[in-house]
């Protein structure tokens, strides 16, 4: 049986199977993806552009059919899936848009005399490897990037969203892509393992959980390939102090409940100050309590299931695991009966030597703290072995920037809960990954800056 199958959260019923490639597929993935490099290297970047342009004209032109899609993969929220889908339209916009500039040679000042110049050049055909909860997003944030760079992508996705990676391999091949630009592989672990040592692989991209980023790493290092990993993360959500509570509460359910929770920038841990602690927690359990577990198809339904049983089951047993250790409910939600709904739950009371006060919260389950002063604040916001995002809420904004500078993450955001915008760069520190995506930075990563010296 293949693991490449869509199973519908919503109804648990498999809609449908796809065989896992065989060596031999794997193979001729590569070597058209390593034919297509020589290609598109060849290619101006303006001819690069006018691609990535037909790319993002294609998402939107068939924005509601690629929504519904991962509504039924994943189960997310269908007005939710149609905006992913605009955001990823975009991204391939914005680096058809600058990504020439981008590639522009720096010219260096030479001590030494003579001229010199760093040229930009794509390093070969890359292996993303991309997860389940941004189906689409996540690739673009990869594909766009490198494709303008001049790199070939092969794409293993997760194993339950086959029919996305097939409508994003379907885009480029109708956008006119040199034929092995894109591949789509399913593939297994063994055989990713496989395409990471092949000598015409030149890096590989992982957006994933720590122990994925921790295997593929190594074997990346074995065989000395570049590597961006972006992993889990618990942001905080630090509130200090707030003239209108109601507009601070809104943005922590936003932070908190978007795509049910299942990011790994989403704001998980919310740190409040005792000053407006009592009043937080109480319009917060209430916002979040008024939030029910709907049928995703339905554009007014805001929280969908989660996407699959196997996640349900899991934050269950996080959850479980919180209480018998001692955290409280503020608000007690949980799992829906034996499906993957989720109720939203806050938990209060959590202590560092509880197991979940390390732990991801992937879901709809929030962790609130009481902190007497911003210097608390910072240390439960920096206490965790994960580095990805953090937001700021305050009403000073010295404060704001004060506070924001001692924080240990890769993006802080100030009185906004965090987010995406293809000009931003995004990444974390610690167990949280390596490199950045987006932005001029999601370019700089697989390049290789080639030195050009002339002596007149």
């Amino acid at each position: 049986m293949s693991i490449y199958k869509v199973t519908n959260p919503a109804t648990g019923e498999v809609v449908a199977e796809y065989p896992t490639a065989t060596d031999a597929q794997i193979q001729e993935a590569i070597a058209s993806a390593d034919k297509a490099f020589t290609i598109l290297k060849g290619m101006s970047g303006a001819e690069r552009a006018a691609l990535l342009h037909r790319v993002a004209d294609l998402h939107a032109e068939r924005r509601d059919e690629l929504a519904a899609i991962i509504t039924r993969e994943m189960g997310k929220p269908i007005f939710q899936a149609g905006y992913e889908v605009d955001i990823v339209e975009s991204i391939y916009r914005y680096y058809a848009d600058n990504g020439p500039a981008f590639l522009e040679d720096e010219v260096l000042d030479v001590v030494a005399g003579g001229a010199a110049v760093v040229r930009k050049e794509g390093l070969g055909a890359l292996l993303g490897i991309m997860p389940w909860n941004y189906p689409y997003y996540q690739v673009a944030r990869f594909a766009a990037p490198n494709i303008m760079n001049g790199n070939s992508i092969l794409l293993k996705h997760a194993p339950q969203d086959p029919e996305s990676a097939l409508a994003i391999e379907k885009i480029f091949a109708d956008a006119g892509a040199p034929e092995g630009a894109y591949v789509n592989v399913f593939a297994t672990n063994e055989q990713v393992a496989d395409i990471i040592a092949d000598p015409r692989v030149a890096g590989v991209s992982l957006t994933g959980s720590e122990r994925a980023g921790s295997a593929v790493a190594e074997v990346a290092g074995r065989h000395l390939k570049k590597v961006v990993l972006e992993l889990g993360g618990s942001d905080p959500f630090v509130l200090l102090d707030a003239a209108d509570l109601d507009e601070v509460v809104g943005r922590a359910v936003f932070g908190r409940m978007v795509n049910a929770g299942q990011a790994c920038n989403a704001s998980k841990r919310f740190i409040v100050h005792e000053d407006v602690y009592d009043e937080f927690l109480e319009k917060f359990s209430a916002a979040l309590g008024g939030i029910k577990p709907a049928n995703p198809t339905d554009p007014k339904t805001f929280l969908g299931p989660l996407s699959s049983l196997a996640a349900a089951e899991g934050l269950s047993k996080q959850l479980d695991a919180a209480l018998a250790s001692g955290a409280r409910t503020a608000l007690a939600g949980g799992r829906v009966g034996g499906t993957a709904y989720f109720k939203p739950a806050i938990l209060t009371g959590v202590t560092r030597d509880m197991e979940v006060y390390s732990q991801e919260l992937f879901g709809p389950v929030a962790m609130v703290f009481k902190v007497s002063s911003e210097e608390e604040a910072i240390q439960i916001a920096n206490d965790t072995p994960f580095g990805l995002g953090a937001s700021i809420h305050t009403d000073d904004p010295e404060k704001a920037v004060r506070v924001a500078n001692q924080i240990e993450a890769g993006m802080v955001y100030i009185n906004e809960p965090g987010g995406t915008s293809a000009e931003l760069p995004f990444g974390g520190v610690k167990r949280s990954g390596v490199g950045r995506e987006l932005g001029r930075y999601g370019m700089d990563e697989f390049v290789n800056r080639k030195l050009i010296r002339t002596l007149t």
